[in-house]
């Protein structure tokens, strides 16, 4: 269905629908799920089918979350039923499948071969779904079952799936309605009938752990006790204690920023969004909070979401502390059943605070008055995978104009696009200039920013240092052990060696599904990965293409680093990246052991340059600056810039002062020169306009168009096609404010067996250029990308 697109059902006397109801409804031959967007007062002038039954009994998306998803839809020419989908309970959307089955009846003497033979196979097996039948008997066997169904031979009925998840229920034990005084009990069952008169109702399980099964069984037997089950929740935060803590005095600075967020809350202030820039280390989550508990005590509810999991360990335990109650968590990395148990108390407003990632978003949280974008030019809050592709900030945004919300966005190196809004005077700019640490009795006292000293390497190869670690950084790396305090060592690249190259043909071990090389890992075994489609295949010890054994690593990666690390300094670090820890549980592992000491150094990619908070943390070298400067990107020197300063910003957050060690073959890059610095408005100023003169984001929007086919023919001609399609619109419209740039092959050409052709479109407004033009069916369209290869 194109996007916005709606179909029209009528609604049976027997059933009442509401906006947001999901429904069964009739589609062609099948039975499909759907979700009620608006009701009609007056008939269509056209012929409709009536809804066949409701999903559940209760309307699962509020009014603005519907109006959020067709205008998601709208504005990223995605389908909407994908827009829907967001805001709907976890594992709750279902599909139907037809199944066909033998009626009994016989088949006559002139019926085909091919229909004979498909009715003896659904005679064996009772019943089979379509594709089962093409599978077994190919084009034959639908031939075939079209004709069994046409004379009446075969019936066809709807089967819905089993939901991927359901309400958790346990038996528990209640006290049964007694009048008669309970007969003689052991002491067991004496124990446990006390505590159910205080308890009621108790876990069966817990009752047989305490008391033992044969009290629990005395009790059932002689009528005192009753077995039922009822619902448990799976709550993500089970087993975490909190202990309440009262919030730091605010710095100036810091009153200032919360005071106007609270003007805005109360309804003085016609601003509603606002950007918090400070640098790292400067309390920008105590006025986070602080807007918390100011929205809350207005009996409103807040949004608090951050980048990616990694994040939420230590945000978790320090928000926890403030609000003990009603406090939810949300993300990728729970269960099933716990996304789901938090889905229903945050739609039934059980909710009060609501942290998680990016799809915590579209949890329906009503009376929402406050949305917090935490790190908010992180580029984890860009979904790219999969329709809708969107950005978290703009959702957040428009969901707030549907609702009433503030927004509060905050970060040490905003977002170029972010920036411009606040400095142009359309979002409220507020600062956090100074670094600030807490002190004995926990009020905040200024802290100086880590001193960053940039190394060039070219240098360190003419004096003749060929490890991976210049003499600046080992140097401080025996001083920061020997004082007994933490490192941080960054490379933002997986895996051991990224290529692996014969040294007499020249040629690389690449992936056969992807143009691309695959990475060395050594751990937990040795592997060749492809970092694309996760191809992994043994370490081979002769090149594929001439036989030689003659082989050399290429570039390092973080398992390298860690290697190095162990053999040169004789400690084991901890590393962190996306091969360890892809779970809540693993990211949490991880911060804890840091916290405690078990580790002097952390090996990690940019999951180490997140929000951070290790005060022991005293270095942080940072082992090559360069990885993706040089991308035919305009945003390559954007996300240069922000992880450096990020990883940066985790030195020297505690008594102990910071230093940063940069290594780089380009120190004079203006990206690294700000970074050195830490300076952002002046990188933003360099940044803007290279942006201006180019007419890049924000100046011009862009839509990025892909597609990709097995057949590398095809997906160059269907590419061509397209772009002459573009260019047609543009000349027939005489749009000189558009470009059109390729087609061209993308990066990398082939993935996963598909050749890939890319189309940019820059434009005021490419959403409206592309409703010109029928996109067919293959084509992905990214609009807004924050990246181009």
């Amino acid at each position: 269905m194109e996007p916005g697109r709606f179909l029209t059902y009528s609604v049976p006397a027997h059933l009442e629908v509401q906006p947001g109801h999901a429904v069964w409804v009739p589609l062609g031959s099948r039975l499909a799920f759907g979700v009620a967007l608006e009701a009609q007062g007056e008939a269509p002038p056209f012929p409709t089918r009536p809804i066949a039954g409701l999903v559940d009994p209760e309307p699962l998306i509020p009014q603005p979350y519907l109006a959020l998803a067709r205008w998601l839809s709208e504005t990223t020419l995605s389908p909407l039923m994908d827009a829907v989908s967001l805001c709907l309970p976890p594992g709750f959307r279902r599909r139907v499948h037809t199944v066909f089955a033998p009626t009994g009846v016989s088949p006559p003497p002139n019926a085909p071969e091919e229909a004979r033979r498909t009715l003896a196979l659904l005679t064996r097996s009772q019943t089979l779904l379509r594709e089962q039948i093409r599978e077994k008997m190919g084009r034959a066997g639908i031939r075939g079952l079209k004709w069994l169904v046409a004379q009446g031979l075969v019936r066809s009925e709807w089967r819905i799936e089993r939901p991927r998840v359901q309400p958790k229920r346990v038996p528990v034990l209640r006290l049964a309605p007694r009048k008669d005084p309970p007969p003689t009990l052991s002491p067991r069952q004496s124990a446990l009938l006390e505590y159910l008169r205080t308890h009621t109702p108790v876990p069966v399980a817990l009752a047989r752990k305490e008391f033992g099964a044969s009290a629990v069984q005395g009790l059932l037997e002689k009528g005192i006790a009753l077995r039922e089950y009822a619902p448990v929740l799976r709550d993500p935060l089970a087993g975490l204690a909190f202990s309440p803590r009262p919030g730091p005095p605010l710095t100036p600075d810091q009153q200032r920023a919360f005071e106007a967020v609270r003007d805005a809350l109360e309804g003085r202030s016609s601003q509603r969004v606002f950007l918090l820039y400070g640098v790292t280390g400067s309390g920008k989550t105590e006025v986070y909070l602080r807007a918390v508990e100011h929205c809350i005590s207005q009996g409103r509810n807040a949004l608090y979401l951050v980048p990616e999991i990694s994040l939420t360990p230590q945000l978790v335990e320090r928000i926890g502390s403030r609000f003990p109650q009603g406090l939810g968590l949300l993300h990728s990395g729970l269960s099933l059943g716990k996304r789901f148990d938090t889905w229903w108390q945050v739609r039934h407003g059980q909710v009060r605070l609501l942290m998680g990632a990016r799809s915590a978003l579209f949890a329906p949280m009503p009376n929402l008055g406050l949305i917090i974008l935490d790190e908010e030019h992180d580029p984890s809050y860009k979904q790219s995978d999969t329709p809708p592709r969107y950005h978290t900030r703009e959702v957040a945004l428009h969901l707030a104009r549907l609702t009433g919300a503030v927004v509060l966005m905050g970060s040490a190196t905003p977002s170029v696009s972010s920036a411009f809004q606040a400095q142009r005077g359309e979002w409220g700019w507020l600062a956090l200039p100074y670094r600030i640490i807490p002190g004995p009795r926990g009020e905040a006292r200024p802290g100086p920013l880590p001193t960053v000293e940039v190394v060039d390497m070219r240098e360190e190869l003419k004096a003749g240092n060929r490890s991976i670690f210049s003499r600046a950084l080992e140097q401080a790396m025996r001083e920061t052990l020997a004082q007994g305090l933490q490192a941080i060592l960054f490379l933002n690249r997986r895996g051991a060696v990224p290529v692996v190259q014969c040294r007499d043909c020249g040629a690389t071990l690449r992936c056969p599904s992807c143009d691309f090389p695959l990475t060395l890992h050594h751990q937990p075994t040795p592997t060749l990965q492809c970092h694309h489609c996760g191809r992994r295949r043994r370490p081979t010890e002769q090149c594929p293409q001439c036989g030689s054994p003659n082989l050399r690593h290429l570039g390092i990666g973080v398992q390298r680093v860690a290697m190095e690390v162990e053999r040169c300094f004789g400690v084991r670090p901890l590393r962190w990246d996306r091969d360890v820890a892809r779970y809540f549980r693993e990211h949490w592992d991880i911060l804890t052991r840091l916290e405690r000491g078990e580790a002097q150094v952390l090996v990690g990619t940019q999951m180490v340059a997140k929000g951070l908070h290790l005060p022991k943390v005293a270095l942080v070298g940072v082992i090559l600056a360069d990885v993706g400067l040089a991308l035919p990107d305009p945003f390559a020197g954007e996300r240069a810039f922000q992880v450096l300063c990020q990883v940066a910003g985790r030195a020297g957050r505690g008594e102990e002062p910071g230093r940063v060690i940069v290594q780089t073959y380009r120190p004079d890059h203006y990206a690294i020169v700000s970074a050195q610095r830490q300076d952002y408005l002046a990188f933003y100023q360099q940044e803007i306009a290279l942006r201006r003169r180019w007419l890049d984001p924000p100046f011009r929007r862009l839509a990025l168009l892909l597609f990709r086919h097995t057949n590398a023919l095809r997906a160059q001609k269907e590419a061509q096609r397209l772009a002459l399609a573009l260019r047609a619109v543009q000349a027939s419209r005489g749009l000189s404010e558009i470009d059109i740039v390729g087609p061209a092959p993308a990066y990398p050409p082939r993935e996963k067996g598909h050749y890939r052709w890319h189309i940019l479109v820059r434009a005021p407004d490419p959403v409206g250029v592309l409703r010109e033009v029928p996109i067919p069916e293959g084509w992905s369209v990214d609009i807004d990308p924050i990246a181009l290869v």
